[in-house]
């Protein structure tokens, strides 16, 4: 049963990860503002699904709840940070996106 549940959470993942990309797919069919090219969405599905395996592997290794808490959170403010940092360059690097 747990092969099973674990399946379940790694279809979701990619579901998840697919979904949040067809946001910007769709915006770039309903106006000028958004314009993506292939490798954008190479990036975004990167760490989209990099981000999610992560935290499946999270959710596997680590048993206790308050750790698991604590690695998510880490996990999705690292997310969040390089997500910010290659749309709109926050902190300046080279790999800025503006």
């Amino acid at each position: 049963m747990e092969i099973i549940n674990q399946n379940k959470r790694l279809v979701t993942i990619l579901a998840i990860a697919t979904a949040i990309l067809f946001i910007p797919l769709i915006a770039m069919n309903l106006t000028n503002d958004v314009n993506w090219t292939l490798f954008d969405f190479i990036v975004g599905g990167v760490l989209l699904v990099g981000t999610g395996l992560t935290l499946e592997f999270i959710l596997r290794k680590i048993k206790k709840l308050k750790y698991r808490i604590i690695f998510g959170s880490i996990l999705f403010v690292v997310l969040f940070l390089i997500w910010a940092e290659l749309s709109v360059g926050i902190f300046g690097t080279p790999f800025a996106g503006s």
